[in-house]
């Protein structure tokens, strides 16, 4: 129960009540005699009452109290133990990412198992693996992929590329995704959008350039390369290529599989899964690799102990150093299948076998990729509409 007293050294009333178990003094200016004391003990009930129903608000009767401030940092502190209380408790982010793979590796890949063991290991883990996982913020994350952008590439002298950075955020992404919904709390990676990546460079080969790379590779490699720029296959496919996938009789190239790390891998969708159609140079490239690897390998390009070629190896040692020989600019293995479509739109073939060809569900790649060599490569002009309509109306033009 409160009350009103008075300070002997001053004669001034002053409040004493209770309030959040806390014993709560506030003087007045008012001077100790019946009139004040009447009016104070009514205002004193006032508050007494508000205190009891909850309504009582401090700063609303005491505007200029000293005591304000600790209120608010006991308030704080109760808000802080209440969410305590209340917040969903949630695993460290190592416990929580180790259950999370063993529940989806089964559906990967052997490629992509390696992929995300390797971020996990080497990004995820030394980040965020002593915190809960529902503890990382937004701003955690933020600060996380700014680091990856200081991590050396693979050439130890440029830092990681904006699409290197993507693919290993698109994981965490779906890790925290995921653990937002189990442990019913908000996922940090709100309004944290992936970083923009330039538009990879295509740089096909010309007839000229194919024709001189054939004349002067090593003679070993020569069917190889025969193969790459004629039938539009991935590094993997070619590398990984086994002679029961080659169908003479049917003059087919069956792409069943690729190659991924040294190990026999699916392709890299089901639309890769598909039938090339061998020209006759391929034809005749097989044909010569057939009589020099098929008695002591599955594979139909393969080291002299009868192993599937290792592409890191073969592009630093043979590739690149062909390239500078022959004063070409330097160029990935992988523009060959670049300028395998390019040739086939030169020659009008139907976009819609090319696609095929190429391991594509549609044309949209295809144009995608290739739009700016449509025009030249297709006379896509109107002069081939132009000589349609010459040879078929003459004189009646």
């Amino acid at each position: 129960m409160g009350k009103i007293s008075v300070r002997r050294e001053t004669a001034r009333l002053y409040y004493d009540f209770m309030y959040q178990g806390r014993r709560c003094r506030e003087q007045t200016t008012l001077l100790d005699n019946k009139g004040n004391r009447k009016k104070l003990e009514k205002h004193l009930q006032q508050i007494e009452a508000e205190i009891q129903t909850g309504t009582f608000n401090y700063a609303k009767h005491f505007p200029n109290s000293s005591y304000l401030s600790t209120l608010a940092e006991l308030d704080t502190e109760a808000l802080v133990a209440q969410a305590a209380i209340t917040a969903p408790r949630t695993p460290l982010f190592a416990e929580f990412v180790d259950e999370w793979y063993q529940e989806n590796v089964i559906q990967w890949r052997q490629s992509y198992r390696i992929s995300i063991r390797g971020s996990v290991d080497k990004y995820y883990l030394p980040a965020f693996g002593a915190q809960g996982v529902g503890d990382i913020t937004r701003a955690d994350l933020l600060k996380f992929r700014s680091n990856l952008a200081k991590v050396p590439g693979r050439s130890n002298k440029e830092a990681l590329s904006n699409n290197r950075i993507n693919k290993i955020m698109d994981p965490l992404r779906r890790i925290f995704d995921e653990a937002a919904d189990r442990y019913n709390f908000n996922t940090p990676f709100t309004r944290i959008k992936p970083l923009k990546v330039p538009k990879s460079d295509v740089q096909p080969f010309s007839l000229d350039e194919v024709n001189l790379i054939l004349e002067k590779c090593r003679s070993d490699y020569r069917n190889y390369y025969i193969v790459r720029f004629f039938t539009g296959m991935r590094t993997g496919e070619v590398d990984g290529l086994k002679w029961r996938y080659v169908d003479f009789n049917r003059g087919l190239i069956l792409v069943r599989e690729t190659i991924v790390a040294g190990e026999d891998d699916y392709t890299k969708n089901d639309f890769s899964q598909r039938d090339i159609k061998m020209i006759g140079p391929v034809m005749e490239a097989l044909r010569r690799q057939y009589r020099a690897t098929s008695n002591f390998s599955e594979y139909v390009f393969c080291n002299r102990e009868g192993k599937p070629l290792e592409h890191n190896n073969v592009t630093k040692r043979v590739w690149y150093p062909m390239l500078l020989r022959l004063g070409l600019e330097k160029r990935r293995p992988y523009q060959t299948r670049h300028t395998a479509a390019t040739l086939w739109l030169a020659a009008g073939e139907s976009p819609e076998w090319i696609a095929r060809q190429m391991g594509h569900s549609t044309t949209e790649m295809l144009f995608k990729t290739y739009s700016r060599f449509v025009p030249n490569l297709t006379r896509n002009d109107g002069s081939a509409f132009e000589q349609l309509l010459t040879s078929t109306l003459g004189a009646a033009l």
